[in-house]
């Protein structure tokens, strides 16, 4: 089977003759420097090429359309110490990074405070029929991929989600308020993500076979959910059946969503609305993909091996890996890292992992 034959049938639940392999998931920038010091080959430049070494398959590759801030933003930076360096991002996001290791961004301020900054916002930089969108190389990445057997995307991180964009635009805290201090903001700003989302992907779905759209946002934490089952109907139960109904239009088989945490209670008004793909199913939040198979059988998933695992050595290693093999016998789930490798991992750690992964998925 190709790429792009095995990922579709697996997410449908179809029969394939093993499971993808791919070790989705890179290593954070002071992982990549260990593994360096390490003793990583010096021929390996990037982590396309550690995939390459371990002979990995070619996840869904990303069609290079425009779908967030058109002209982009330009990442702008502000002010730079021994420590930190300042900047806006391409959301126009004021934020502030730790020089030297890896965290998560301080968010100083939003571009969104108000009705006037999202007119204003709106009309500047998300006008869905900006020629700009379809700019990029799309055609000739699709015909080069599709003739490779690769499996084709549309959407990615950080610019296509309901809840993704909303927060982006008015901040964490401030989108959960605005729910209840104004919903029709709420509604106004998701709606319009949608209107960009299936105009651009209605035009390239015209002319390219795609297999997914993606939608990211990461709206979930240990305690579950950012809002309710209830809220996630009325607000984004609306946009989802928009991108399923073109997704059936155009014969795109798999819709797919990226939240980081324990989403359990939001699956099935997303399962309803048309998504059958999730990931990374994050195991420090208290997710089993085991478990998970269970409660949502018809569900795809990708992720849920505990990254954390791999800082334990190969029996860690191994003991996770015989955890996660019921998942792998029962289907519908691509088995990777739950998140990006942390620093505390090492090349002969990541080595171990490799080749586990691929004898269990039947790749070695």
């Amino acid at each position: 089977m190709t790429d792009r034959e095995r990922f579709v049938a697996c997410m449908l639940g179809e029969a394939v003759d093993r499971p993808p392999y791919w070790l989705f998931w890179a290593p954070w920038p002071t992982t990549w420097q260990r593994w360096r010091a390490e003793g990583m080959p010096a021929e390996m430049e990037s982590y396309a090429d550690v995939r390459a070494h371990f002979a990995a398959e070619c996840p869904p590759c990303v069609l290079p359309v425009n779908v967030g801030p058109c002209p982009a933003i330009e990442r702008e930076v502000i002010e730079e110490t021994d420590e930190f360096v300042t900047f806006t991002d391409g959301w126009g996001i004021k934020r502030r990074d730790f020089k030297g290791h890896q965290s998560m961004s301080e968010f100083i301020e939003f571009p969104v405070k108000g009705r006037a900054d999202w007119q204003a916002f709106r009309e500047r930089w998300l006008d869905p029929d900006d020629p700009r969108r379809l700019a990029g190389p799309w055609r000739e990445r699709a015909a080069e991929w599709s003739a490779r057997g690769r499996p084709l995307q549309l959407g990615y991180y950080p610019d296509c989600g309901m809840y993704g964009s909303l927060r982006w635009l008015l901040g964490d805290e401030e989108c959960l308020l605005a729910f209840y201090d104004d919903p029709a903001l709420v509604h106004e700003i998701m709606e319009h993500m949608t209107d960009v989302y299936v105009t651009v992907f209605e035009k390239v779905a015209s002319e390219v076979q795609v297999d997914v759209i993606h939608i990211w946002e990461d709206m979930a934490g240990r305690q579950g959910p950012l809002i309710s089952p209830a809220m996630w109907e009325e607000f984004m139960g609306p946009c989802y059946r928009r991108i399923k109904a073109l997704a059936d239009r155009r014969g795109i088989p798999i819709i797919s969503v990226d939240t980081d945490g324990r989403p359990h209670d939001i699956v099935p008004p997303m399962r309803a609305a048309g998504v059958n793909y999730l990931f990374p199913i994050e195991v420090a939040a208290g997710c089993d993909v085991v478990a998970m198979q269970r409660m949502f059988p018809h569900l795809g998933m990708m992720g849920g091996i505990d990254k954390r695992a791999l800082a334990g050595g190969p029996g860690a290693i191994d003991r996770e890996l015989e955890r996660i093999r019921p998942a792998v016998e029962a289907g519908r789930y691509v088995p990777d890292l739950d998140h990006l490798i942390p620093d505390d991992v090492s090349w002969e750690s990541f080595r171990h992992y490799a080749d586990a992964l691929a004898k269990l998925v039947g790749r070695a």
